[in-house]
């Protein structure tokens, strides 16, 4: 069966935890497909064997119990080419991975662990998105687009980080894309083109699953974990984990 582990420190009583269970529930009948999911610490991720996964949803709620935990699953999905879905606190790490590892900045931090660092990548809101629905507008001919099958919609946030407006020039350095914003121009999805799945949304796709109307991203998602199931982490590629 694929399996899928949700990256992060799981709380019953926070809604997008919960809304993240039953979203993937509602996908899978959609798609007619098995997923077995389980939830894990950012902590054990540190040293666990990820061989064992057919990919990842690094989730909301940070700050996470260990950085090092969540950015070592991001790095492992992103260089063996397995599905990856960040959303919220998971959209802001999966930028810290990118800024470290792709693009160099080694000192690539969060406001949320540090906010005196001098090379913040996520910084702390003008205003809090938690609550707030509002408009996106994706990138044409982006695989986003072509998932959403259309290129405006609106989604639910739950934050109170984004990109820092100083990152964003230096964001679109390399190959990760920037494909959605809001009607300001903020950057508010990102994806990997040539990746079988490695998006990262600011917003959190899972609030608006509904059980006769499953979210697309997260259909995309498990459908490509299924694709891509059975040549899990090849043993040729570099990444040790």
């Amino acid at each position: 069966m694929t399996r899928l582990c949700i990256v992060g420190e799981y709380n019953p009583d926070f809604p997008p935890h919960a809304a993240t269970n039953a979203a993937i529930e509602h996908s899978c009948r959609y798609l007619g497909i098995e997923v077995s999911y389980e939830w894990a610490s950012t902590e054990s991720m540190v040293s666990s064997n990820l061989k064992q996964f057919s990919g990842f949803w690094i989730a909301p709620g940070s700050p996470y119990k260990s950085m090092e935990g969540a950015l070592r699953v991001i790095q492992y999905a992103r260089e063996l080419n397995i599905p990856c879905l960040g959303t919220c606190g998971g959209f802001q790490h999966m930028v810290i991975e990118y800024a470290r590892n792709v693009l160099g900045y080694k000192d690539a931090t969060h406001a949320e662990y540090d906010p005196y660092a001098s090379n913040l990548f996520i910084s702390s809101l003008a205003c809090s998105l938690a609550g707030c629905e509002m408009e996106l507008e994706f990138a044409e001919g982006s695989s986003v687009a072509k998932i959403y099958g259309k290129t405006k919609a609106k989604e639910n946030y739950y934050c109170n980080f984004g990109v820092s407006d100083e990152a964003v020039p230096l964001l679109r350095d390399g190959p990760l894309k920037v494909v959605g914003s809001d009607s300001e121009g903020d950057v508010r999805v990102l994806e990997l083109p040539g990746h079988p799945y490695f998006v990262a949304t600011l917003f959190v796709p899972q609030n608006r699953s509904q059980p006769d109307n499953p979210h697309p991203l997260i259909n995309a998602f498990l459908g490509a974990m299924s694709k891509t199931a059975t040549v899990n982490a090849p043993s040729t590629k570099r990444f040790a984990p």
